[in-house]
């Protein structure tokens, strides 16, 4: 268990703005007093932060992420200045509407908090919680004529995620996994409606038999993301067991090391259609395309 103190001090080192931060994600009945909120407005506003080398932030900022409501530490951050100071990109979500069910819409960044949150309950990982965090930015540059619909909002925030993380200087997994989460998150959750042939695309594009620890991972960040809307908290996530068996029927096909190389691209065709086949009959389903 993470053991988190409270600063002794503000002003000193600029990362106490981040360790008095995160004492709100995890210490469950900590409140930061009016007077230290006045003192870490000042500090931000008069550019405490901005020397700040982002690789030094990181190891704050993750342990606050670690934390039972990394959420807290996000409006800490964001309630002084400090989250637009280091994190532009997420600090932009806020105001921005998207679609949902009941209400039909929600704030982007609001619903975030709830995100972060709900990875927190079901104790994942930092790599599954930085995804999470991440994988909705490119939001924020949709044209608001669209709004609250952000079509390929995958595509605006590759560079932003990118960008984020050589800041921060993350780790491979935090940053492979959010470039993944983004990229496939919408599929996940439109696997109901999807094909056979589509599901065993997807499951080839996100080496899920190579990685399926990160394969779970992914699903584990879409659950979390269907459960942050209102009125879905601690519901079934059903797609990511559909996916799952997809992916059972789909590693079964995996050829043995003594048949032809995939290479051959009519050895590969006739794998893939093996493949989604197998993943068709094991869904119980008609849903088939041709590759």
């Amino acid at each position: 268990m993470i053991t988190y103190a409270i600063p002794p001090a503000l002003g000193e080192d600029p990362l106490d703005i981040l360790r008095l931060a995160a004492c709100a994600a995890h210490i469950p009945d900590f409140v930061v007093p009016p007077e230290s909120m006045v003192r870490l407005v000042a500090l931000v506003a008069d550019g405490a932060l901005d020397a700040v080398n982002p690789e030094a932030a990181w190891p704050e900022l993750s342990q606050g992420l670690m934390g039972g409501r990394p959420s807290r530490m996000l409006e800490v951050l964001r309630g002084c200045g400090a989250l637009a100071r280091l994190l532009p990109e997420l600090n932009a979500l806020f105001g921005i509407p998207q679609s949902a069910d009941d209400p039909p819409e929600v704030d982007v960044g609001e619903h975030q908090l709830l995100l972060i949150d709900e990875t927190a309950r079901i104790d994942a990982p930092l790599a599954t919680r930085w995804a999470a965090l991440l994988h909705k930015v490119g939001k924020a540059a949709s044209p608001r004529e669209f709004w609250p619909a952000h079509y390929r909002h995958e595509a605006r925030g590759e560079p932003l995620v990118e960008a984020v993380c050589e800041r921060f200087k993350v780790p491979a997994e935090c940053r492979d996994l959010a470039l993944l989460v983004l990229r496939e998150c919408d599929r996940v959750h439109r696997a109901v409606d999807m094909r056979a042939a589509a599901i065993a695309a997807m499951l080839e594009r996100v080496e899920a038999v190579r990685y399926p620890e990160r394969f779970e991972q992914l699903l584990a960040v879409c659950a979390c993301d269907y459960r942050a809307y209102p009125g879905r908290a601690g519901a079934e996530y059903p797609k990511a067991e559909l996916l799952r068996l997809a992916f059972k029927a789909f590693a079964g096909q995996m050829a043995p090391t003594s048949e032809p190389t995939e290479t051959d691209p009519e050895v590969s065709a006739q794998a893939f259609e093996k493949r989604a086949r197998a993943i068709a009959e094991a869904l119980r389903s008609e849903r088939w395309a041709d590759a």
